[in-house]
């Protein structure tokens, strides 16, 4: 995983394969830190399953015999000093908060941020994912039930709508 935005989409992908039907991903940016919160209210997991979600061999997965994700992204943290926090509850759902030193030599960049939630929203319009950013004194939030509002009944991944979504968060998240 060479951005952190492939990490943030591997996580929800993760939430997705939960049977996550809520979503909340909020992004916080500082000087020198770059923090993603995701949770959801997926199946979650007992402290025994979380426990072994850091094995590459562990997977809940039957196409692959193996789950890199959380692996990897406990190495991008741990390698910059950051932080990797999961917690799960079994029917209630899974957070999951890592933190970046993103002036760390070894810090992967961030990544294309607009395309990731677009991608995420536009590409899952079932699921009602909510995006909180903050960046200082700056922050927005959008969901998807507030996308579906504005377009009036328009698929959010029909092709007009995916441009101008991109479009609001490209134009929020600099």
């Amino acid at each position: 995983m060479d951005t952190i935005c492939f990490h943030i989409t591997d996580i929800t992908a993760n939430s997705i394969h939960a049977g996550a039907q809520e979503i909340t991903l909020i992004i916080e940016q500082a000087d020198n830190e770059f923090l993603f919160t995701i949770k959801d209210d997926g199946c979650g997991m007992t402290q025994d399953k979380v426990n072994l979600l850091t094995d590459p061999f562990y997977t809940t997965r039957t196409t692959h015999k193996i789950g890199l994700g959380i692996p990897f992204l406990v190495q991008n943290v741990n390698q910059t000093g950051g932080t990797l926090k999961i917690e799960s509850v079994p029917a209630q759902g899974t957070t999951v908060k890592a933190s970046f030193c993103t002036n760390h030599i070894d810090c992967p960049p961030i990544g294309d941020l607009a395309d990731t939630i677009t991608l995420l929203i536009c590409g899952n319009p079932g699921i009602n994912i909510r995006v909180e950013y903050r960046k200082g004194e700056e922050s927005f939030m959008i969901t998807t039930a507030t996308l579906k509002e504005i377009f009036e009944g328009l698929p959010l991944n029909r092709p007009q709508v995916v441009m101008l979504v991109k479009e609001f968060l490209a134009a929020n998240l600099h």
